[in-house]
């Protein structure tokens, strides 16, 4: 019996790795109130134009994500967290995939392919069920990009209605 309560202890702390993705512990499914709590910076608005995955969106100019400085934007659809976006100087794409990697995990797919006329491209992904985080960082750019989102966020989005 000791055994079995010191093994579902070990479970329970064994891992630091959170179960969603965040952006400072605002998760995807997280309400506008909680980005507010979290950003009081941060600018919420309707969508300027029609979506079927988000209807408002907050921003903040200003994030410290793993260490990493950068810029956020949540998106949200009947006020939960739909997807959220972090940009970031592309010097400092790799320092936040090892910040994430603790966080998240061991991601899905690592890639580093060269595209002509583009040059490098470092591209890292995460699945958690019907939930995905992709970072992209063209190294010939000044900026890359975290991008997670649940659902068919990324196709619809931007989809012309």
């Amino acid at each position: 019996m000791r055994m079995r309560a010191f093994l579902g202890l070990v479970l329970l702390f064994a891992g630091s790795v959170q179960a969603a993705f965040d952006a400072n512990d605002i998760a995807l499914g997280a309400s506008e109130k909680a980005i507010l709590k979290q950003f009081p910076a941060a600018h919420c608005a309707p969508l300027q134009w029609k979506s079927k995955a988000a209807d408002r969106r907050c921003d903040d100019s200003k994030i410290v994500f793993g260490g990493v400085p950068g810029r956020v934007t949540f998106y949200l659809r009947r006020d939960r967290v739909e997807a959220f976006d972090v940009r970031i100087d592309t010097k400092d794409a790799e320092r936040l995939v090892s910040f994430l990697k603790k966080r998240w995990g061991a991601p899905t797919e690592e890639t580093r392919t060269n595209v002509e006329p583009r040059g490098p491209i470092y591209k890292v992904e995460w699945k958690k069920g019907e939930e995905r985080a992709v970072l992209t960082s063209l190294t010939q750019k000044s900026r890359a990009s975290l991008t997670a989102w649940r659902g068919d966020f990324e196709d619809e989005i931007y989809r012309v209605r």
